[in-house]
Parts: structure tokens; C-alpha cells; sequence
């Protein structure tokens, strides 16, 4: 490792082959803690090339436990989390929406490790047993819509660099790569990241499979659309800026996404939503992400029709059908 830094520090870069090696000794326990922590504040002082993120990628999904839910054409939602933002968990809500309007759902998360609640913070507390077993995840998705991959189950990379993101609390190279190693490799990916530039390097790595996606990023920094301002959209076909009133019917502000200081708050957060007793701005927030994910597989005529699927879902009490039944399942 202290040539790898030495050469990391003398400002050149890894090339794709390169960075796969280096992640994948990381995940077999070859390197210290201190050199781990090292390796990853590298990045922390300047971006993360695409051959890197390539390369890193690469080992990820070389490593994991596969699960195939081919057959479901399965969706996620994610953010790359790291936008200091301490919303509450709006994509996994937008997720159990997605899902009782009827797309099914993989959803891949973890730990907050820059945040108070990450998805997994949120899924755990509400009683979800975390599990690779293929059988029981497909069972889920037939009967609930939805299952959840809790990232280090299935990324030994992930479970052995946990403890120094949460640690060192910053944004790192990890959260970038989060959103591209869901290990069901969803047929639709919603992904929200924290800055343009983000944005544009997902756009080139997206851009090279068939899938449908679209990248999400709100102009005042949240990795999600909060409609506190407008939203840069990306999708196979182009570019957009739209507004909170086109996604959403209104603006809202900052502290109507709060997520609350504990995991045990962002749960109590995230179950009130799912009932249908959020606020109108909560309520709002998190149908402009669900009808935007559901507007991604190509299912519905408009964005109108996607957002009056995921009002139904909501108000139908079908969202909050689907967690009571994952849970049922655990």
C-alpha cells in the first residue's frame, strides 16, 4: 500500500485494472486500517476518475453475492447519499410507493455513513431482517413487491470499509459507487446524486448498458428531487430543468424534509408518511420521486399518469400494504 500511495500522492492516477486489484486486496483484509484510511482520503482531495470508479466497480461486482430476480424486471431507487442534506429516507419511502403502485422493487442500501438514517438505519428499525438467501428475497418480491439488499450482505468491501466511513463521516468514493453495484442489476435505476458532476459521470457509466434510467440531482444540492429548488433530470434521451411546481404542484423548504435526529425518529418519520399522515410537503417530496421513478420504465404516457399512480398508491393505503407485508415475511 505505500507504494500505491506514494504514487496516488504524487498526483497520477489508477488505471481501471489498477483500482480493481487495489479494492479487491481491501476486501480480502490485505491492508491496515490506517492504510485503508489513507487510500480513501486520497479521494477526498480530488475527484475520482472514471477508469478508477470503472475499476472499482469492477471488484465490487466481481466479489458480491448475486441474486437474480431477472424475472420480476425489478426497480431501485437510490442516492449516492453524502449531500450533508439529513433529509429523511425519501427514496426508500418513494421505493414502497413505486411498489404498491405494482413495478417491483429491488432496493439496495446501507448504513448512513454521512447521514443520521441511511435505508438500512430505517429498514432495520422497523423489523426487517437483513438476508442474501435468493428463495426467501424472490418470495418477497412475489408476495410484498419489494425486497431490500442490505449492501455489505452482499459486498465484503462494503462490510470491511463500514466501520471507517462511519468513522471518518465524510462523502467518499463509496458513495458514488453504491448506486452501481445493486447486485439484482434492477431492469430500472432512479439515481440521485449530490453534484453536476456526479451527474455527468453517471450519465457516461449509464449510458453504456440498455437500461432505463434516469439521474435525479436538485440544483441546490440534495441527491434527490426535494422540490426546495429546481431539479436536473437525465435520461437517455437528453437533459431537463424542471421546477418543483412541474414535478411536485408546490416548493417547499429545507425543514419540511427534515429527517429527524435518531434512526428511531426517521422510522417514526418514515411509517406517518407511509399511513398517509405526512405533511402535504413530505407527501409532496416523495410522490415527485416515486412518479419520476415510475415514469422511468416507459409504462405510463406522461408524467401526469405516472404521479396519479404513485397519489393512488399513497392515498390508497397500496404503498403501506407492501411494507406491512415484507414484514410479515421476515
Amino acid at each position: 500500500m505505500k507504494k500505491i500511495l506514494q504514487f496516488l500522492f504524487e498526483h497520477k492516477n489508477l488505471s481501471r485494472e489498477q483500482a480493481k486489484e487495489i479494492l479487491t486486496n481491501i476486501s480480502s483484509g490485505m491492508y491496515s486500517e490506517h492504510e485503508v484510511t489513507a487510500f480513501i482520503t486520497v479521494f477526498l482531495m480530488r475527484s475520482v476518475t472514471i477508469d478508477e470508479l470503472q475499476g472499482f466497480r469492477d471488484a465490487l461486482l466481481s466479489l458480491c453475492v448475486k441474486v437474480n430476480l431477472d424475472d420480476y424486471k425489478v426497480m431501485d431507487i437510490v442516492g449516492t447519499g453524502g449531500d450533508g442534506k439529513n433529509t429523511f429516507n425519501i427514496s426508500t419511502l418513494a421505493c414502497f410507493i413505486v411498489a404498491g403502485a405494482g413495478q417491483k422493487v429491488a432496493k439496495h442500501g446501507n448504513y448512513g455513513a454521512t447521514s443520521i438514517s441511511g435505508a438500512s438505519n430505517v429498514m432495520e428499525n422497523m423489523g426487517y431482517r437483513f438476508k442474501s438467501d435468493a428463495g426467501q428475497l424472490q418470495k418477497e418480491v412475489e408476495e410484498a413487491g419489494i425486497c431490500f439488499l442490505h449492501a455489505p450482505v452482499f459486498h465484503p468491501a462494503l462490510k470491511s470499509v463500514g466501520p471507517i466511513r462511519k468513522n471518518l463521516g465524510l462523502r467518499t468514493f463509496f458513495n458514488i459507487l453504491g448506486p452501481m453495484v445493486n447486485p439484482a442489476s434492477p431492469a430500472y435505476q432512479l439515481v440521485g446524486v449530490y453534484n453536476l458532476e456526479m451527474a455527468r459521470v453517471y450519465n457516461y457509466l449509464l449510458q453504456q448498458s440498455d437500461k432505463p434510467f434516469t439521474i435525479i440531482h436538485s440544483l441546490d444540492g440534495y441527491d434527490e428531487i426535494s422540490l426546495t429548488a429546481d431539479t436536473k433530470v437525465i435520461t437517455q434521451a437528453g437533459e431537463s430543468t424542471l421546477t418543483p411546481e412541474q414535478l411536485g404542484k408546490r416548493q417547499v423548504t429545507p425543514q419540511d424534509i427534515y429527517g429527524g435526529n435518531t434512526p428511531e425518529e426517521a422510522a417514526r418519520i418514515f411509517k406517518t408518511i407511509l399511513k398517509g399522515e405526512g405533511t402535504w410537503a413530505q407527501n409532496a417530496v416523495v410522490l415527485a420521486n416515486a412518479a419520476t421513478a415510475l415514469n422511468c420504465t416507459g409504462n405510463y404516457s406522461s408524467y401526469s399518469d405516472a404521479y396519479a399512480a404513485a397519489v393512488d398508491s399513497l392515498e390508497s393505503g397500496k404503498a403501506n400494504a407492501c411494507l406491512q407485508k415484507l414484514i410479515s415475511l421476515q
